[in-house]
């Protein structure tokens, strides 16, 4: 149902995704519809299909993001930290920093300066993302995505990390810096396909994977020369 879900406005656009089914909760829905997607989007903001951003990244489907969101939902929230691995244009970020206010952190993870400066502009178009900017809301770092981060906001770990490009296999050290309890969302290619896995972290620190959608994304790689 994800290719009928598209709208004139930000606001037509949540509604055709919970009325197809792909935002299930309030609160999802809520988040995104305080999201502009056109902020973050460099045309067609309201089509619910992913959109090139440059540097030979995209931005994901809208439907993509509300699955990320209602999958890490149960550990979203006030005060939770989270890791969002090739945050892109920054549309996600910001909607999973609106899912732990108050006092939450997502720290928006990319792998060239060029994409981090871009996430942290578009946020700041919005007086909501601004202030998520200038509290420390949202913190937008360069880096390996491969290895996660553990530099500022990320010396505890995270209660939710999302994965925003396919990983060529399963890369430790996400999984080593979910909390306990913690959930990973990563799409991880076997050979020719990519699939959704959802990591869980229980109390003591047992991991279980759980293989999901289809999906096609940009590979989780180097930064490009």
């Amino acid at each position: 149902m994800a290719w009928r879900s598209s709208g004139s406005t930000n606001a037509a656009l949540i509604e055709n995704l919970a009325a197809n089914g792909l935002i299930t909760s309030a609160r999802v829905r809520q988040a995104m519809m305080k999201v502009d997607r056109a902020h973050y989007a460099p045309s067609l903001p309201y089509q619910d299909s992913p959109q090139p951003i440059g540097h030979r990244a995209t931005i994901s489907a809208p439907h993509m993001h509300a699955a990320a969101c209602e999958s890490l939902l149960p550990f979203l929230k006030p005060g939770a930290k989270v890791l969002d691995v090739g945050s892109g244009s920054g549309y996600l970020t910001h909607v999973l920093a609106e899912l732990i206010q108050p006092g939450g952190t997502v720290v928006g993870l990319e792998h060239i300066q060029a994409l981090a400066d871009l996430g942290a502009g578009n946020t700041a178009k919005s007086s909501e993302g601004k202030k998520l900017l200038d509290e420390g809301g949202i913190v937008y770092v360069k880096g390996d995505g491969r290895r996660g981060w553990t530099g500022k906001g990320g010396e505890e770990g995270f209660d939710a990390i999302h994965v925003g490009a396919a990983a060529a296999g399963w890369h430790q050290e996400l999984i080593d810096q979910l909390k306990k309890p913690g959930r990973l969302f990563i799409p991880v290619a076997e050979g020719y396909l990519q699939y959704i896995y959802v990591v869980d972290k229980d109390e003591q620190g047992n991991v279980t994977k759980k293989k999901e959608m289809g999906v096609q994304y940009v590979p989780l790689t180097d930064a490009p020369e």
